[in-house]
């Protein structure tokens, strides 16, 4: 007599967007994309009455992305946003390519970035303290965005070459930018700090650090060692979201940006609105008022296409920045 196999259990077809979100990882898109393109995926499908995309397709996208630009009016930059978290969608979780989509697309508006005067800039810095400091001086100093400042860590930073390294900047491109020489001495002070924190948390069973591109399973010690560490690590150890890992992570943007924020309003700058970009704005106008060619600086600002730093050259335009009145001659 023979006896039955007992049947495999039945594996439950996982959540399309537990699904997205998979796809996301496993192209390496930072966690703030993978939560960004998940939320408009749901709102694409609650916007359309909780139907399964699969049973949509152009027609229902076009509707979508035409109502966030003439009913919620969203930014342009919003609306594509959006577009292409559900081309992703499509495209890789689902297998069904899109073909062009027809909408009405927002305005994008032709506004000029805010910047700063030297002498502004320094005042702002002055309004400053501790590593807060520090870290507006590299966004000021290097151009750097203020994401590609909580993320650096300590091997991208070169004092012998004065440069530093951003690791999948914009675009997911690695990119190099001048290293300011007046900033090496407070730089290296701050790292003698750092480094005594992470000695600390390795005596504690910890001191691991998060790495990209799972170089954890690859490289199974690399994550405590001190080069991969943050340059500017976070007050406290705390659990990945996506692991649950106990790790200590790098310092929180929003603490960054709040304190620019603040030395604007100390420094008296209360005509303009100043945020950590406005660094990186700063920086790029300042470089082509001193001589230097529109490439140079498209370089050292990660931009793909030269037209995005030529706006830095309509600024330069204005009164008061470059171009002198007749009357002062």
């Amino acid at each position: 007599m023979t006896t039955e196999k007992p049947s495999p259990p039945i594996q439950k077809e996982k959540k399309l967007l537990d699904q997205m979100r998979e796809a996301l990882q496993a192209q390496h898109y930072s966690g703030r994309t993978e939560d960004t393109y998940v939320d408009w995926a749901k709102r694409y499908i609650l916007f359309h009455n909780k139907r399964h995309p699969k049973d949509m397709g152009n027609p229902q996208v076009e509707a979508f992305i035409t109502h966030l630009a003439v009913e919620r009016k969203v930014a342009a930059s919003t609306q594509n946003q959006a577009l292409s978290a559900i081309i992703f969608l499509y495209r890789e979780v689902l297998g069904q390519p899109l073909e062009t989509i027809n909408a009405v697309r927002a305005r994008k508006p032709e506004r000029l970035p805010t910047v700063l005067t030297k002498s502004e800039v320094i005042r702002v810095i002055n309004a400053m303290t501790g590593t807060h400091q520090l870290m507006a001086k590299i966004l000021y100093g290097s151009g750097l965005r203020v994401i590609e400042c909580v993320r650096l860590r300590v091997k991208d930073l070169d004092f012998e070459q004065h440069c530093l390294t951003v690791r999948d900047g914009k675009g997911e491109k690695d990119r190099l930018t001048m290293l300011p020489e007046s900033l090496f001495a407070p730089l290296k002070e701050h790292l003698e700090r750092v480094k005594q924190i992470h000695e600390q948390d390795l005596k504690g069973g910890f001191g691991a650090v998060y790495l990209p591109y799972a170089l954890e399973h690859k490289f199974t010690n690399a994550n405590r060692e001190w080069a991969w560490q943050y340059v500017f690590p976070g007050k406290s150890i705390t659990a990945d979201p996506r692991s649950g890992a106990q790790r200590r992570h790098h310092i929180d943007e929003s603490s960054l940006q709040k304190a620019v924020h603040a030395a604007a309003k100390l420094a008296g700058l209360t005509d303009k609105t100043v945020s950590c970009h406005t660094f990186r704005h700063s920086f790029a106008t300042h470089l082509l008022q001193n001589g230097y060619d529109i490439r140079t600086v498209q370089e050292l600002l990660g931009h793909k296409d030269v037209k995005t730093t030529m706006i830095y050259t309509h600024v330069l335009q204005r009164g008061g920045l470059a171009v002198k009145s007749p009357l002062d001659n």
